[in-house]
């Protein structure tokens, strides 16, 4: 009689499992455009940032050391620099780039690249200036981070206030205990006054990490600030979360949310779930951005996320509080390969860029 018991409580088990999955999946609509979209640009190689600038150009990094402004009407380059001191290995090189919230003023532009030191391969934060269609006078903002061919993070996030600071995402570079370290600057988020310094109300003293426990977050975005950052998952649960001050983020006790074999270490470190994960497949989640115009209404309020294995533009539809994922509808799916980042224009056009490695593009969603 026990052992029959135990069957349908196994039973019942699987088949919520299994429910709960197949709703999941159906939660997700493929979602359509009104118009095909158009190639803004070809022939490029692994770019990793797409910027809208406040000069309507698209600002542009390739893992392999250029960065570029791109006209985007007719996909013309009006400028190309290339850093010399990039080594770009597996997944390393130039990655992150910002534009300073004052740019059409001061010049000033940040970048992250990966490079050969004394100590082995590392990354670092840099401040050029954009003068007379060049770049000069570079300022390392912040130096000897852990770097690997792999698992890097390095997206930037400028704040617009009187006094900005730089977010920064650092991948684990296949250490994955470092996450766990607050004196380890590998698999955080981290916060920057401008200059480099430590703002004094950073949640550790004297020390940049602003959250941690994280494994690779290539996306990062602040609206309504709430600072939103998308990770990958070692093969499962690729996560959005939200970047609060002093969090631990799990990895890599944690993938996901909490589950029940995970729920010992998630209320004793405070671990922070993410408010949406793909489940039980990755999808490699990559660049993220926040639509709120009115030339896409369906994607208004939604964040939009570039995926590299999935190879799909996803809609995350948001709640008025942004902190729930309402609906989820996916676009683009295996149409231009592997996507890696996008931007939006103030017009409220998206536009994409690939990651194939042959002939990479940027393509502009219009409606």
């Amino acid at each position: 009689m026990k052992s029959g018991y135990l069957f349908l409580a196994i039973l019942n088990v699987l088949l919520l499992f299994f429910s709960a999955s197949c709703k999941k999946k159906d939660a997700v609509i493929n979602g359509s455009l009104d118009q095909s979209p158009r190639v803004v640009k070809e022939g490029l190689q692994f770019p990793w940032e797409i910027i809208w600038g406040p000069d309507n150009r698209i600002w542009i990094t390739e893992r392999t050391g250029r960065i570029s402004r791109i006209d985007p009407d007719n996909g013309n380059t009006d400028f190309s620099f290339v850093i010399d001191e990039v080594q770009a290995m597996g997944e390393g090189g130039l990655l992150g780039m910002a534009l300073h919230p004052s740019f059409a003023s001061n010049g000033f532009l940040y970048v992250v690249y990966n490079y050969e030191s004394n100590t082995g391969y590392r990354e670092k934060l840099v401040r050029y200036t954009y003068t007379n269609n060049s770049l000069a006078d570079p300022v390392v903002i912040l130096d000897g981070i852990p770097a690997a061919g792999l698992h890097n993070g390095s997206r930037l996030w400028i704040t617009n206030e009187a006094a900005p600071k730089i977010f920064m995402t650092t991948g684990e570079a296949g250490d994955q205990a470092a996450a766990q370290k607050t004196n380890s600057l590998g698999g955080k988020v981290l916060r920057l006054n401008i200059d480099g310094s430590i703002p004094a109300d950073n949640p550790f003293p004297n020390d940049p990490v602003w959250s941690y426990g994280h494994r690779n977050p290539q996306g990062l975005v602040m609206f309504n600030n709430m600072l939103y950052a998308s990770e990958h998952g070692p093969g499962v649960e690729d996560e959005l979360n939200i970047i609060e001050k002093g969090r631990n983020y799990g990895w890599p006790v944690v993938l996901g949310p909490c589950d029940v074999d995970e729920g010992r270490f998630c209320k004793e470190a405070n671990v922070k779930t993410p408010i949406w994960s793909s489940g039980r497949g990755t999808i490699a989640a990559s660049g993220l951005d926040y639509y709120s115009n009115d030339l896409i209404p369906e994607w208004k309020n939604s964040l939009l996320l570039a995926t590299l294995k999935d190879e799909t533009l996803w809609q995350l539809k948001l709640d008025a509080s942004g902190q729930k994922v309402t609906n989820v509808a996916v676009y683009l799916r295996g149409s231009f390969g592997r996507l890696r980042d996008i931007c939006i224009s103030p017009q409220g056009k998206v536009y994409i860029c690939t990651s194939n490695g042959s002939n990479d593009m940027i393509i502009e969603i219009n409606g």
